[in-house]
């Protein structure tokens, strides 16, 4: 395709692109007042993130094989049609476990529009001309993420719209796109009908990773880090898990392939992708509440104060897309990255409830810049490996292990998170002479408006002191991806589609 027609399919990918992310970003902000409308806990508030993220993980590799087996198109259309049907059902749930319910099948859709944008991209366009478009993929994903939180904000505060309408505002956005690639996507399929889908594999590495976040959610509440429990679901996890490395050792058509996950440069991207999900997906999903349970603002102010995140996404992945298409060289803005993203989250570590907003932003600022010169980066550097008939998997490996990573670090920062709230509420309320059972709050209810003036103080204290914990893990996790990234090949991008 040439440059004008790679343009016009471009412009319906990016509105597809935008939707699966807004879907996430206008949620963030405006979940304290939906789990607080429905009447549900801090570890529900965890599961509507983690529900969709495992979603979309989980099935993620799936849709990367199928889209190296059948037309890529059709299954775009097919991922549009579950997301925008799970979308409207989110919008109409009357409690918190309806509401996880339709989120995980929204992360079915979600995963999809993801990884087949992707592999679409990259059967249409060179691995170094690439780094150009990437811009503009960076770009959409910085207005999804700078526009969800402000959007969610409106909407929540608007009384005549609600929270529902979140999720209803992401519908007429995938039609439209629905109908543009309709009109003008036009790939070269090649059928492969002799070829089988790794049901087996997919199920396996399903079960093994939800296995294991549900033990990371329930550790140190539910029961001891040390327990029969403890023992059952990690051994159980450990056991699916090398079920699944075996079947796809084996099977013709590996889910993931495990001979382009044993390559050093493929898996030490998969590695910093995982570190970089990990920290984005753990810090990003809390800074909402932080700023609205820990600091008192309202949703629409809250989304405000995150625009320095966006910013820093939306500036640093433009520019080091534009230089990567110029030097075909993707190292050392990787490095780069993942470094500034490190040092923004040690940074966040630092913030309690009464932190200056300035040095709030900063620390945003640089987790916003990391992220963006890093996490399309990696992809490119998995892609620039692999042969145009394994694209499909390979993106959806890699784009697995993040969204893993961003399930993982949601999961185990929410978990601390919910533990380091309920003890600081305790120990203010005990301060106070009040019993926690009887005040209401005992670090589970989110609906801070309904208690009262004294608790309320406690409660915002508790959630804003607790978030630097957290912030402070996910600065030890980008670490891991600035070793990783460093011992990268530093290789030159490749000038043709295929190999």
């Amino acid at each position: 395709m040439d440059h004008r027609h790679i343009l016009r399919a471009l412009s319906g990918l990016l509105i597809v692109l935008f939707v699966a992310m807004i879907s996430t970003t206008v949620v963030s902000v405006a979940l304290p007042q939906i789990i607080g409308s429905l009447d549900g806990t801090q570890s529900q508030y965890t599961w509507v993130v983690t529900a969709t993220l495992l979603a979309s993980t989980a099935s993620t590799p799936i849709w990367g094989k199928l889209a190296d087996l059948f037309s890529k198109k059709l299954l775009l259309q097919i991922a549009i049609g579950l997301f925008v049907v799970s979308s409207i059902a989110c919008g109409f749930a009357q409690s918190t476990e309806q509401l996880i319910a339709f989120r995980a099948v929204q992360g079915l859709g979600m995963g999809a529009l993801q990884v087949l944008v992707q592999v679409i991209i990259a059967a249409m366009i060179s691995p170094k001309e690439r780094g150009r478009y990437n811009g503009y993929l960076g770009g959409v994903m910085a207005v999804a993420t700078v526009g969800g939180p402000l959007l969610g904000g409106f909407i929540t505060d608007a009384s005549w719209l609600g929270w529902r309408w979140c999720f209803f505002i992401a519908v007429p956005f995938t039609l439209l796109a629905s109908v543009m690639l309709a009109r003008t996507l036009h790939l070269a399929e090649v059928r492969r009908p002799d070829t089988k889908v790794d049901y087996l594999g997919a199920s396996l590495i399903a079960a093994g990773v939800s296995l294991l976040l549900l033990w990371v959610t329930f550790v140190g509440g539910d029961f001891d880090w040390i327990s029969w429990q403890t023992g059952l679901m990690v051994g159980g996890s450990v056991v699916i898990l090398g079920a699944a490395v075996l079947v796809e050792a084996r099977v013709k058509e590996p889910v993931v392939p495990l001979h382009v996950v044993r390559r050093r440069d493929p898996a030490l991207a998969i590695v910093a992708s995982l570190a970089v999900g990990m920290a984005m997906f753990g810090g990003a999903v809390f800074l909402g509440q932080y700023f609205q349970i820990g600091r008192g603002y309202s949703p629409t102010e809250a989304g405000l104060l995150t625009i320095p995140l966006m910013a820093g996404v939306l500036v640093s992945s433009t520019v080091a897309g534009r230089l990567v298409s110029k030097t075909g060289k993707v190292k050392p803005y990787i490095v780069t990255g993942v470094v500034v993203l490190a040092l923004g989250f040690l940074g966040l570590s630092f913030i309690d409830h009464e932190t200056p907003l300035v040095a709030v932003s900063l620390g945003m600022l640089g987790v916003g810049a990391g992220v963006g010169m890093s996490m399309q980066n990696l992809v490119l550097v998995l892609q620039n490996t692999v042969p145009l008939s394994e694209i499909g998997a390979a993106s959806g490996a890699i784009t697995f292990f993040r969204s893993l990573g961003g399930t993982m670090g949601v999961s185990v920062l929410g978990a601390v998170l919910a533990h380091q709230v309920a003890n600081k509420i305790a120990h203010g309320l005990a301060e106070l002479g009040i019993d926690p059972a009887a005040s209401g709050s005992g670090g589970s209810t989110l609906n801070v408006a309904a208690m009262a003036p004294q608790i309320q103080e406690v409660v915002r204290a508790a959630y804003g002191d607790a978030t630097g914990h957290i912030f402070l893990i996910s600065a030890c996790i980008a670490v891991v991806g600035v070793v990783a990234s460093l011992f990268l090949t530093p290789t030159k991008l490749r000038d043709s589609v295929d190999l």
